[in-house]
């Protein structure tokens, strides 16, 4: 009996001690993380991390509203103002093409729109070095963004010297959101290069090609078809009106 009472007592004092280690830990974790150098980001990482949210918002707006932020020739569907892309009042013409260069006109909408914040990160990332003691030289240069395949990336032409005994030297950044809106406009400009020539275009062949691609197509009542590409995988759309 004494020898049981003795491991009882062993088990209890360990559990005991588990549980202050266990709370220690959670309470000094962050200092234990940032002495280790777990806690600091790359500025690549940091930025990526900033940045990233408000270039997904960006595209999910433009992709609900035929690529403009602000639409101002639009048709109203679900409640969204979504730019027409090819229109034309007259009778018994085909429509006329609003945004010719459709894939440039999306990639400066989304520069546009994530500018401010883009400038409030570099901030954020300069004075987050300096309060660590870093030594900051940063050279800001332009914006650009790219539609690419299976992908949208913000390219930062900008410089910066981080010192601290030794010295860390970056000649530009990116921010990389995975999305297809790359492969969905080529096929708006496919639809829309046919409506502009032809008239109506026939959906049908664009699903019979692009096995992952849903075209719907959506007549109302005073002329307006509205177009809707849906990627199957991943549910990313791009919608645009045509008249």
């Amino acid at each position: 009996m004494k020898k049981r009472k003795g491991q009882v007592t062993i088990f209890i004092i360990v559990a005991i001690v588990i549980v202050l280690l266990a709370a220690l830990l959670y309470i000094f974790y962050p200092q234990i993380r940032t002495g280790l150098g777990l806690g600091s980001q790359s500025p690549s990482a940091f930025l990526q991390s900033c940045l990233e949210e408000d270039v997904e918002m960006a595209i999910d707006t433009l992709s609900i509203q035929g690529g403009s932020i602000e639409p101002e020739n639009y048709f109203m569907y679900n409640g969204e103002k979504v730019e027409y892309l090819c229109y034309t009042t007259e009778y018994y013409k085909t429509c006329v093409m609003q945004q010719p260069l459709l894939k440039e006109h999306i990639e400066k909408e989304i520069g546009n729109e994530i500018e401010v914040t883009a400038k409030k990160c570099f901030d954020d990332l300069e004075s987050s070095y300096r309060k660590r003691g870093y030594s900051v030289n940063l050279k800001r240069g332009r914006m650009a963004v790219e539609l690419l395949p299976k992908r949208v990336v913000v390219n930062f032409d900008s410089s910066l010297s981080l010192s601290k005994g030794e010295v860390e030297n970056y000649n530009s950044f990116n921010v990389v959101v995975n999305n297809n809106l790359y492969e969905l406009v080529a096929i708006a400009k496919s639809i829309l290069n046919f409506e502009a020539r032809y008239g109506d275009s026939e959906t049908t062949v664009y699903m019979n090609y692009y096995r992952d691609l849903k075209v719907e197509k959506k007549k109302q009542s005073e002329g307006t078809t509205i177009y809707i590409l849906t990627d199957r995988n991943d549910e990313n759309k791009f919608q645009f009106p045509t008249l």
